[in-house]
């Protein structure tokens, strides 16, 4: 008589396309590249996937956090993935009732969040300790919100082809919380070639938690316009919506999302801010909110580095040279300036490398990296070396770093 066949179950990690917002946020932190996508989703590779959960804290939206059961052999492909609008509903039927039961609590080499290695992502997974309580997902796809234009306003020099702009959208009487760090989507009208329709794009808030206008319900967002990506003449579909947007015009958004990439509370935190053209949001809502919130006797520095191609592409210029200098230290970059070499915010923060190591040896420092991804190496490497020169052990303080919420990178 034969034995009992053996069956091979697996709790298949899989991505919710109706909450995600196509941030690239998984992709990017995956530490054995299980994650995918096409112009449709974000999905995970069955077969490389290894549950480390690496990819779960960092996500905005929760999308990531989603697991089926289901027999290994009847995994579902990414194929089958990208064809997806909604997620599947677990199917009692498909696996055999002791090897589900077994699945769910065995244990397959995945972790729950706490249970992180810090060393499997660069940046932190955890908020600062005295961070604020962040709303998230308050309006979704399904259950989205409008808010109306107040103010579309471009910060760079018309002169160049750096068109940013500054766009204020007011929620009226609709609740809609925020915290510096935080970001929204945007749902630009119409439908893609293959009739779906577009999905939501994400921007971090460049205003404080009390609104753009303090006392009004409203966020302002940074905006880059997208005419070429990857040398090829291309128009963002919502960039070039949001930047031509006008007054009374009305936006459908959802969110808001994030909730690790947040500011300190404790006016004793020292802010060591790095970031490149529309990077300079999130900057912008944490100084504001520090320049409203100025307390008598608060020993908290700020210190900024700021980078574009030239001193007319780089957003909030005016601003920032007119703050005073005994509340924010800026040092600007700028990599195309003709007639000069380039420099970059790595080459600034090496040639301030004595300032920036004295933050670093302050536990009360948090460190925030915002800006394209192409950046991220070169200022990690930056640190590591004005860490070194300073004789401090990178290694050692980069885990603390992470472990105690107290360095955010969010490139993209």
């Amino acid at each position: 008589m034969n034995g009992p066949v053996s069956v091979e179950v697996l709790r298949q990690h899989l991505i919710d396309p109706e909450i995600c917002i196509r941030c690239n946020t998984c992709e990017e932190t995956c530490p054995i590249d299980a994650i995918t996508h096409d112009d449709n989703n974000y999905v995970v590779k069955a077969d490389v996937c290894n549950g480390c959960m690496a990819c779960v804290p960092p996500c905005p939206t929760g999308a990531i956090d989603n697991w089926r059961t289901v027999l290994k052999a009847d995994a579902y492909s990414i194929d089958e993935q990208f064809t997806w609008d909604v997620l599947p509903e677990q199917n009692t039927m498909a696996v055999p009732a002791e090897e589900a039961a077994a699945a769910s609590v065995s244990d397959d080499g995945s972790a729950d969040a706490d249970g992180i290695e810090v060393d499997t992502v660069r940046g932190a997974v955890v908020p600062p300790w005295s961070a604020a309580k962040p709303y998230v997902n308050l309006y979704t796809h399904k259950a989205p919100t409008t808010a109306t234009v107040v103010g579309n306003y471009r910060l760079t020099d018309s002169a160049t082809s750096s068109d940013i702009h500054h766009i204020v959208l007011d929620f009226g009487a609709m609740p809609f919380p925020v915290l510096e760090g935080q970001s929204i989507g945007i749902l630009p009208p119409g439908a893609a070639a293959d009739g779906r329709v577009h999905h939501a794009r994400q921007y971090s808030i460049a205003s404080p938690r009390d609104g753009e206008r303090p006392g009004y319900n409203n966020v302002s967002l940074t905006v880059k316009r997208v005419s070429q990506q990857h040398g090829d003449a291309i128009d963002g579909v919502c960039s070039n919506y949001l930047c031509d947007l006008k007054k009374g015009d009305v936006v459908t958004v959802i969110g808001p999302f994030g909730s690790t990439f947040l500011m300190p509370n404790h006016p004793n935190s020292h802010l060591l801010m790095i970031c490149t053209g529309t990077g300079s949001a999130p900057m912008r809502a944490m100084t504001e909110y520090r320049r409203r919130k100025r307390l008598k006797g608060a020993t908290g520095k700020l210190m900024l580095f700021f980078g574009a191609r030239t001193k007319e592409e780089l957003p909030y210029f005016g601003p920032l040279t007119n703050l005073p200098k005994d509340f924010i230290d800026t040092t600007l970059a700028f990599s195309r300036t003709p007639g000069q070499p380039k420099r970059y915010v790595q080459d600034a923060m090496r040639e301030r490398a004595a300032d920036v190591a004295n933050l670093l040896k302050d536990d009360n420092t948090y460190i925030y990296v915002c800006g394209l991804k192409g950046m991220e190496d070169g200022v990690l490497q930056a640190l590591k070396d004005i860490v070194e020169q300073h004789q401090l052990d990178w290694e050692a303080l980069w885990a603390k770093l992470k472990r105690e919420g107290r360095l955010h990178l969010e490139t993209y």
